[in-house]
């Protein structure tokens, strides 16, 4: 008996070719979907989530930004002001929304690679909840102090504090942020006792500063530009690296005798939640990044202590990673916990 033929029969084989070419099809039309997609994209208005309140450096710096963005997209970009949690709030709005390129997020340093520290139920993960779009901005806090403090410099500000332990007030924009990390970190190096006043935000703090309530605050360097300038608060360092082109008198903290291991400098940047389709990431990281780039923006940053700093995807994915294993680091050695 001669063995059965199992070769595919010419129908058999017409139907297996029929269905490779629908499923080939299926996928075309798929991938051609997305493209569509990202090609019309946008074609609604935008909402950037800011975790702070509106007022603040911050809300500041994001207004600027998404102005010249509207601009380029031709759609408006929304500022969504989702304060709290030290920046953890507006975080987890961004990291639970639809990954359609609608909702993005606006976030500070200390939102991604703080809170993970501080923060025991955080409901987002800095790394895995976001696609990183690009930095933005980077700059520095500035210590300062109500005139009617007698200290003139950091060493001191460092030698009051220590004949009056606990006595001495600082403000913050609240639990967690960088403005109170500065300060927890100036507590530690400098080995003196400091009152840690949190408040919802630069503004709030900012005003009760102002007003005498608190003995000094470290909070971004815009926020003080003109108060130093017109000699409502006396100016005695920068949390960061360098001086400022803005304020080229004022010191770093970093160079007063015994503090040479201090340092925050501050960076900010658009991520979009996770699962964003990469064609849109890579428009609107070319987008950003022109509006970025702008003279008047530039000018106006610089004008304010604030640098444009702009990165690849990858660059701003590295760089949250190696900041959250140093500010894990810094709040163990500092003890810092919140209040």
């Amino acid at each position: 008996m001669a063995p059965a033929d199992s070769r595919p029969r010419p129908g058999n084989l017409h139907l297996t070719r029929r269905g490779m070419l629908l499923a080939c099809g299926s996928l075309g039309l798929s991938a051609l979907g997305k493209t569509v997609h990202a090609a019309g994209y946008p074609d609604k208005p935008i909402r950037l989530v800011v975790p702070f309140p509106a007022g603040g450096a911050t809300d500041v710096m994001a207004r600027a930004m998404g102005q010249k963005l509207a601009e380029r997209l031709g759609q408006a970009v929304i500022i969504d002001n989702r304060a709290g949690a030290g920046g953890g709030i507006g975080a987890e709005a961004v990291a639970t929304a639809a990954p359609d390129g609608y909702t993005l997020l606006f976030a500070t340093m200390g939102s991604l690679t703080i809170n993970p520290s501080l923060y025991k139920n955080l409901r987002y993960d800095p790394v895995k909840s976001f696609e990183p779009i690009t930095l933005t901005h980077n700059t520095s806090n500035l210590l300062v102090v109500n005139p009617d403090v007698p200290a003139k410099s950091v060493a001191d500000l460092i030698e009051l504090a220590r004949k009056k332990p606990g006595e001495l007030t600082f403000a913050s924009a609240g639990n967690g942020t960088t403005s109170h990390l500065s300060g927890e970190l100036f507590k530690s190096l400098a080995k003196v006792d400091l009152t840690h006043v949190p408040y919802k935000g630069s503004a709030p703090a900012m005003t009760d500063f102002l007003g005498g309530r608190t003995s000094m605050m470290f909070d971004t360097a815009s926020n003080f530009v003109e108060y130093v300038k017109t000699g409502r608060v006396r100016p005695l360092g920068l949390t960061g690296r360098k001086r400022l082109p803005t304020l080229p008198n004022v010191p770093t903290i970093s160079e007063t005798p015994g503090m040479a291991g201090y340092e925050m400098s501050l960076w900010l940047g658009v991520l979009a939640p996770a699962g964003t389709p990469a064609n849109i990431v890579a428009k609107l990281h070319d987008d950003i990044g022109a509006a970025m780039s702008s003279p008047d923006i530039v000018r106006q940053m610089a004008d304010a202590g604030i640098e444009v700093r702009l990165s690849t995807s990858q660059e701003f994915a590295a760089l949250i990673r190696a900041d959250a294993a140093k500010w894990s680091e810094v709040v163990k050695r500092t003890g810092v916990h919140l209040d």
